[in-house]
Protein backbone atom coordinates (compact mmCIF):
# COMPACT_ATOMS: atom_id res chain seq x y z
CA UNK A 1 0.00 0.00 0.00
CA UNK A 2 1.67 3.20 -1.44
CA UNK A 3 1.59 6.01 1.05
CA UNK A 4 -1.05 7.80 -0.86
CA UNK A 5 -3.23 5.43 -0.47
CA UNK A 6 -2.76 4.57 3.76
CA UNK A 7 -2.53 8.35 4.03
CA UNK A 8 -4.72 10.74 1.83
CA UNK A 9 -7.44 8.23 0.67
CA UNK A 10 -9.11 8.66 4.10
CA UNK A 11 -8.74 12.48 4.25
CA UNK A 12 -9.82 12.93 1.01
CA UNK A 13 -12.96 10.55 1.27
CA UNK A 14 -13.75 12.99 4.16
CA UNK A 15 -13.37 16.12 2.91
CA UNK A 16 -15.74 14.78 -0.19
CA UNK A 17 -18.41 12.94 1.93
CA UNK A 18 -18.79 16.65 3.74
CA UNK A 19 -19.01 18.78 0.74
CA UNK A 20 -21.29 16.54 -0.65
CA UNK A 21 -23.72 16.27 2.13
CA UNK A 22 -23.46 20.13 2.76
CA UNK A 23 -26.80 22.27 1.68
CA UNK A 24 -26.77 23.50 -2.03
CA UNK A 25 -26.58 26.86 -1.27
CA UNK A 26 -23.60 27.38 0.45
CA UNK A 27 -20.65 28.10 -2.66
CA UNK A 28 -17.26 27.65 -3.21
CA UNK A 29 -14.82 30.37 -3.23
CA UNK A 30 -11.06 30.48 -4.06
CA UNK A 31 -7.95 31.24 -6.35
CA UNK A 32 -5.23 29.93 -8.55
CA UNK A 33 -2.34 31.18 -9.43
CA UNK A 34 1.00 30.81 -11.03
CA UNK A 35 4.46 32.64 -12.29
CA UNK A 36 7.83 32.01 -12.33
CA UNK A 37 9.91 31.54 -9.31
CA UNK A 38 14.14 31.19 -8.24
CA UNK A 39 14.79 28.65 -5.81
CA UNK A 40 18.19 28.73 -3.70
CA UNK A 41 19.31 26.27 -1.03
CA UNK A 42 18.77 22.67 -1.60
CA UNK A 43 18.32 23.35 -5.55
CA UNK A 44 19.29 26.94 -7.43
CA UNK A 45 17.22 27.47 -10.39
CA UNK A 46 14.39 28.89 -11.90
CA UNK A 47 10.94 27.40 -11.99
CA UNK A 48 7.51 27.66 -12.74
CA UNK A 49 4.94 27.02 -10.12
CA UNK A 50 1.24 27.06 -9.90
CA UNK A 51 -1.23 27.07 -6.81
CA UNK A 52 -4.52 26.30 -6.04
CA UNK A 53 -7.09 27.24 -3.25
CA UNK A 54 -10.56 26.91 -2.13
CA UNK A 55 -12.97 27.35 0.82
CA UNK A 56 -16.33 26.37 1.57
CA UNK A 57 -18.42 27.70 4.63
CA UNK A 58 -21.67 26.50 6.07
CA UNK A 59 -23.15 27.74 9.07
CA UNK A 60 -20.12 27.34 11.34
CA UNK A 61 -18.52 25.02 9.55
CA UNK A 62 -15.89 25.58 7.03
CA UNK A 63 -13.75 23.50 4.71
CA UNK A 64 -10.36 24.49 2.75
CA UNK A 65 -8.00 23.18 0.36
CA UNK A 66 -5.35 23.94 -1.43
CA UNK A 67 -2.84 21.97 -3.88
CA UNK A 68 0.69 23.88 -4.86
CA UNK A 69 3.52 22.59 -6.88
CA UNK A 70 7.27 23.74 -8.17
CA UNK A 71 8.85 22.21 -11.13
CA UNK A 72 11.24 22.25 -13.41
CA UNK A 73 12.89 20.12 -16.45
CA UNK A 74 16.70 21.33 -17.92
CA UNK A 75 18.63 19.33 -20.27
CA UNK A 76 16.59 16.52 -19.99
CA UNK A 77 16.47 15.99 -16.24
CA UNK A 78 14.40 17.15 -13.76
CA UNK A 79 16.28 19.50 -11.07
CA UNK A 80 13.62 21.01 -9.22
CA UNK A 81 10.00 19.06 -8.64
CA UNK A 82 7.90 19.76 -5.33
CA UNK A 83 4.32 19.65 -4.70
CA UNK A 84 2.12 19.93 -1.41
CA UNK A 85 -1.38 19.01 -0.27
CA UNK A 86 -3.43 20.89 2.74
CA UNK A 87 -7.24 20.17 3.70
CA UNK A 88 -8.61 21.62 6.97
CA UNK A 89 -12.14 21.61 8.42
CA UNK A 90 -13.32 24.03 11.24
CA UNK A 91 -16.11 23.97 13.49
CA UNK A 92 -16.90 27.59 15.33
CA UNK A 93 -17.93 26.44 18.73
CA UNK A 94 -17.40 30.16 20.35
CA UNK A 95 -17.60 33.28 18.71
CA UNK A 96 -13.99 33.09 16.69
CA UNK A 97 -13.06 30.23 18.28
CA UNK A 98 -13.36 27.22 16.77
CA UNK A 99 -11.68 23.29 16.52
CA UNK A 100 -9.90 22.14 13.62
CA UNK A 101 -8.80 18.76 11.97
CA UNK A 102 -6.63 19.12 8.89
CA UNK A 103 -3.68 17.36 6.90
CA UNK A 104 -0.70 18.75 5.04
CA UNK A 105 0.93 16.57 2.82
CA UNK A 106 4.30 17.29 0.56
CA UNK A 107 6.96 15.59 -1.45
CA UNK A 108 10.13 17.06 -2.40
CA UNK A 109 13.29 15.00 -3.61
CA UNK A 110 15.22 17.79 -2.97
CA UNK A 111 14.49 18.43 0.85
CA UNK A 112 16.20 15.22 1.18
CA UNK A 113 12.78 13.73 2.35
CA UNK A 114 10.84 11.44 -0.13
CA UNK A 115 7.97 12.73 1.74
CA UNK A 116 6.59 13.92 4.82
CA UNK A 117 3.14 14.85 6.11
CA UNK A 118 1.15 15.84 9.58
CA UNK A 119 -2.02 14.77 10.41
CA UNK A 120 -3.40 17.17 13.26
CA UNK A 121 -6.33 18.64 15.23
CA UNK A 122 -7.00 21.17 17.88
CA UNK A 123 -8.09 24.78 18.32
CA UNK A 124 -7.19 28.39 16.89
CA UNK A 125 -8.68 31.47 17.35
CA UNK A 126 -9.70 34.82 15.02
CA UNK A 127 -8.59 37.65 17.03
CA UNK A 128 -8.86 39.91 14.26
CA UNK A 129 -11.71 39.43 11.52
CA UNK A 130 -12.64 42.74 9.63
CA UNK A 131 -12.89 44.37 6.33
CA UNK A 132 -9.23 45.37 6.70
CA UNK A 133 -7.38 43.14 8.95
CA UNK A 134 -7.16 39.36 9.72
CA UNK A 135 -5.25 37.81 12.17
CA UNK A 136 -5.74 33.86 13.27
CA UNK A 137 -3.53 31.83 14.87
CA UNK A 138 -3.87 27.75 15.62
CA UNK A 139 -2.83 25.41 17.85
CA UNK A 140 -2.52 21.92 18.14
CA UNK A 141 -1.15 17.99 18.19
CA UNK A 142 -0.60 15.71 15.06
CA UNK A 143 0.29 12.44 14.09
CA UNK A 144 3.74 13.24 11.64
CA UNK A 145 4.97 10.60 9.05
CA UNK A 146 8.12 11.02 6.99
CA UNK A 147 10.79 9.24 5.13
CA UNK A 148 13.91 10.26 3.85
CA UNK A 149 15.69 9.46 0.29
CA UNK A 150 17.99 5.99 0.03
CA UNK A 151 21.56 6.90 -0.91
CA UNK A 152 24.09 4.21 -1.12
CA UNK A 153 25.58 5.03 2.05
CA UNK A 154 22.11 5.41 4.06
CA UNK A 155 19.37 3.26 3.51
CA UNK A 156 16.07 5.32 3.44
CA UNK A 157 14.24 5.91 7.13
CA UNK A 158 10.34 6.19 8.16
CA UNK A 159 9.98 8.16 11.26
CA UNK A 160 6.56 8.49 12.57
CA UNK A 161 5.84 10.55 15.83
CA UNK A 162 3.49 12.76 17.68
CA UNK A 163 4.03 16.30 16.87
CA UNK A 164 3.11 19.37 17.90
CA UNK A 165 1.85 22.05 15.41
CA UNK A 166 0.95 25.93 14.89
CA UNK A 167 0.32 28.51 12.68
CA UNK A 168 0.03 32.19 11.94
CA UNK A 169 -2.12 33.76 9.49
CA UNK A 170 -2.23 37.90 9.00
CA UNK A 171 -2.78 39.66 6.33
CA UNK A 172 -3.74 43.57 5.89
CA UNK A 173 -5.05 45.90 3.70
CA UNK A 174 -2.92 48.99 2.96
CA UNK A 175 -5.66 50.49 0.57
CA UNK A 176 -8.12 49.48 -1.98
CA UNK A 177 -5.85 47.66 -4.16
CA UNK A 178 -2.62 46.34 -2.12
CA UNK A 179 -2.49 44.44 0.99
CA UNK A 180 0.32 42.58 2.40
CA UNK A 181 0.13 38.95 4.28
CA UNK A 182 2.92 36.57 6.37
CA UNK A 183 1.69 33.05 6.60
CA UNK A 184 3.86 31.29 8.91
CA UNK A 185 3.48 27.64 10.47
CA UNK A 186 5.69 24.78 12.69
CA UNK A 187 5.57 21.14 13.32
CA UNK A 188 7.76 20.45 16.07
CA UNK A 189 8.48 17.03 16.96
CA UNK A 190 11.42 14.98 18.74
CA UNK A 191 13.75 14.34 15.99
CA UNK A 192 13.11 17.20 13.37
CA UNK A 193 11.26 20.91 13.54
CA UNK A 194 9.60 21.81 10.42
CA UNK A 195 9.07 25.86 10.36
CA UNK A 196 7.80 28.21 7.22
CA UNK A 197 6.97 31.54 6.49
CA UNK A 198 5.82 33.24 3.53
CA UNK A 199 5.46 36.98 3.09
CA UNK A 200 4.34 39.00 0.57
CA UNK A 201 2.02 41.87 -1.05
CA UNK A 202 -0.69 41.64 -3.30
CA UNK A 203 -1.70 44.12 -5.79
CA UNK A 204 -5.28 44.06 -7.08
CA UNK A 205 -5.63 44.91 -10.97
CA UNK A 206 -9.21 43.90 -11.74
CA UNK A 207 -12.03 42.62 -9.49
CA UNK A 208 -10.55 39.17 -9.89
CA UNK A 209 -6.84 39.48 -11.13
CA UNK A 210 -4.51 40.55 -8.88
CA UNK A 211 -0.25 40.18 -8.62
CA UNK A 212 1.60 38.33 -6.26
CA UNK A 213 4.96 38.68 -5.14
CA UNK A 214 5.97 36.76 -1.97
CA UNK A 215 8.97 35.46 -0.04
CA UNK A 216 9.04 32.06 1.41
CA UNK A 217 11.29 30.45 3.73
CA UNK A 218 10.93 26.72 4.79
CA UNK A 219 13.28 25.26 7.51
CA UNK A 220 14.10 21.81 8.41
CA UNK A 221 15.88 21.66 11.96
CA UNK A 222 17.95 18.06 11.20
CA UNK A 223 17.14 16.67 7.59
CA UNK A 224 18.78 14.06 6.05
CA UNK A 225 23.00 13.79 5.49
CA UNK A 226 24.32 15.64 2.60
CA UNK A 227 20.73 18.17 3.08
CA UNK A 228 20.60 22.07 4.05
CA UNK A 229 18.39 22.92 6.31
CA UNK A 230 17.07 25.94 4.64
CA UNK A 231 15.28 26.17 0.96
CA UNK A 232 13.97 29.87 -0.24
CA UNK A 233 11.70 30.40 -2.64
CA UNK A 234 10.69 34.02 -4.50
CA UNK A 235 7.62 34.20 -7.09
CA UNK A 236 5.96 36.57 -8.57
CA UNK A 237 2.33 35.04 -9.75
CA UNK A 238 -0.81 36.71 -11.06
CA UNK A 239 -3.54 35.26 -9.44
CA UNK A 240 -7.15 34.97 -10.39
CA UNK A 241 -9.59 34.80 -7.92
CA UNK A 242 -13.38 33.20 -7.92
CA UNK A 243 -15.88 35.17 -5.47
Amino acid sequence: MTVITRYLCPALAAAMAFAVSSPALAQWTGKGEAGVAIASGNTDSKSANARVSVAKKVDAWENSASLAGVYLRSGGDTTAKRWDLGLQTRYSFSGDTYWFGGLRYEEDKFSGFDHQGVISTGVGRKFIDNDTTSLAAQVGVGYKFSESIATLEVPAAKENKVAGVASLNFEHKLNASTSVFDKFSAEASSDNNFLQNEIGVSVRMTDRMALALAYAVRHNTDPPAGFKKTDTLSTVNLVYEVK
